[in-house]
């Protein structure tokens, strides 16, 4: 690719040489984050919320490569984060849809976890509540919606047919109904609690309005169902547009800072280079949608993000740190958790971002 996708072909080889590195240094564990000194992952044993994400770069590397050994490696640890299908939580959609979104058509395995997953996760499906709740399974109250509990389990809870769709379109305009409806009008609410007692949703403190990686999540969900909006009139497009204008109005995502702090308004508060790569790829999902208004405008506002992330926060071979590490994510701002580290799941994204920007991805589809 030459021109102006010339550095994007040479930012997604550097990640995927990082993947690479990543995979001799974690074995058989799942790489979390990394510091910024020398580029040491923190894993997991069963890769909690962000075991999908390794899982798909893996898969991103194997079409990359199109080496066998690299699809074999990418399906071993697809197989690992199977035990995630049947667990009690909302993020079975971040976890088995992005593990197994990414493998070829002709991998039977991911095909029947994505649907034995599907199908687990309508399963648990709440009619009454109009959503999956959030979840036990990683602590804290099970009756709970989250903006990080709507991104994949959309797409996930849609390819179990009819019955999915429905499901997926409740589950996203509940959440809407509380993270974007719910408010003051300021910024999304990205968390809620359920009174077991009255039955009314509160919005939690932490995460609270302006969690700026909790808007990206918002953004992207939006975009995988006005993806599928055409399918059915579960999803109410009018809706759904008129969402995505005004979550591309609250989070800044079109004339705010191309790289937002972890915290808006923060301003010397670290920044969050996930969140920049979370909505690159909502952005470029929006700019796919026929007719639409804000087509031109998200597209020109992705690839100036995944630029600046490429230019600014990617790291390069020769130095003190290995190349390939997407810098200045934060994981958790309020706790000082890897605050400018490189994490797993931001390495995701931009690599996606990059390879649909590079016409390798067809985001229709993932």
């Amino acid at each position: 690719m030459t021109g102006t996708k010339g550095w994007a072909e040479e930012a997604l080889d550097l990640l995927l040489r990082r993947v690479a590195e990543t995979a001799g240094q974690v074995g058989a564990r799942f790489p979390l984050y990394a510091d910024a000194d020398e580029g040491r992952w923190t894993t997991t044993g069963r890769g909690s919320w962000t075991g999908g994400f390794w899982a798909g770069l893996l898969w991103l590397r194997a079409r990359h490569t199109g080496r066998v050994r690299d699809r074999s490696a990418a399906a071993a640890v697809t197989a690992r984060i199977a035990p995630w299908a049947e667990a009690d939580t909302a993020t079975r959609g971040l976890i088995l849809w992005y593990g197994t979104a990414l493998a070829p058509e002709d991998d039977p395995a991911a095909a029947a976890l994505r649907e034995r997953a599907a199908k687990s996760v309508l399963g648990a499906h709440d009619p009454t509540l109009g959503l999956v709740p959030w979840g036990a399974a990683l602590g804290g109250p099970r009756l709970r919606a989250r903006a990080d509990g709507v991104p994949g389990l959309v797409p996930l809870l849609a390819s179990a047919g009819r019955e999915g769709r429905v499901a997926a379109a409740e589950h996203l305009h509940r959440h809407l109904d509380l993270c974007v409806d719910g408010g003051d009008g300021g910024r999304p609410g990205p968390a809620w609690r359920r009174d077991t007692t009255g039955g009314c949703w509160t919005a939690e403190p932490d995460p609270g309005p302006g969690w700026t990686r909790g808007e990206s999540w918002l953004l992207l969900a939006v975009a995988d169902g006005l993806l599928r909006a055409d399918r059915d009139t579960a999803w109410r497009t009018d809706r759904l547009t008129s969402t995505v204008e005004l979550l591309l109005a609250q989070g800044e995502f079109l004339a705010g800072p191309l790289v937002p702090p972890a915290e808006a308004g923060e301003s010397e508060g670290p920044l969050d280079t996930s969140a920049a790569a979370i909505a690159a790829v909502a952005l470029l999902k929006l700019a796919g949608i026929p007719g639409a208004a804000w087509a031109t405008p998200c597209a020109d506002r992705a690839e100036a993000v995944l630029h600046r992330l490429v230019d600014a926060h990617v790291t390069r071979p020769g130095g003190r740190q290995p190349g390939g590490m997407l810098l200045d994510g934060c994981y958790d701002a309020k706790t000082g958790t890897a605050v400018r580290h490189e994490l797993v799941w931001g390495d995701f994204f931009l690599a996606l971002g990059l390879a649909a920007l590079l016409g390798r991805v067809d985001l229709t589809r993932v």
